[in-house]
């Protein structure tokens, strides 16, 4: 209803960010800058992004450390894995392409997300 005043978006694009309740904690909905700006408050919003974004730096700047620090004692270093996705090489294109796992499902039925980082 009045999608044409919504900046001639369709009805699906004007809802995909809709909240839905029962998602992980690491759904990009969940963005507290995106709420933030959605309701009009700009200044807060963009407050929360510069946050999201130096916490962001910061744990990108321990993973590099890490990864050196392994380097350097020559230690197996466990780079960053996607929690639901592995990737594998595509049987048809033979390129890498990140692939559903499994798991998010079942979490979100047990509304278990111990294995959610906490990114926001």
């Amino acid at each position: 209803k009045y999608a044409e005043n919504m900046y001639y978006f369709s009805e699906l694009a004007l809802t995909l960010n809709a909240p839905e309740n029962g998602t992980a904690p690491t759904d990009s909905r969940r963005r507290p800058d995106q709420r933030l700006m959605e309701n009009g408050r700009w200044d807060e919003a963009n407050v929360e992004k510069q946050r999201l974004e130096e916490k962001q730096r910061l744990s990108r700047k321990r993973r590099e450390a890490e990864a050196a620090r392994a380097t350097e004692d020559g230690t197996p270093c466990d780079p960053y894995k996607p929690l639901w996705f592995e990737r594998k090489k595509d049987p048809v294109t033979q390129e890498l392409a990140h692939v559903y796992k499994g798991g998010y499902w079942e979490s979100k039925e047990k509304q278990d997300w111990s294995l959610c980082p906490d990114i926001f």
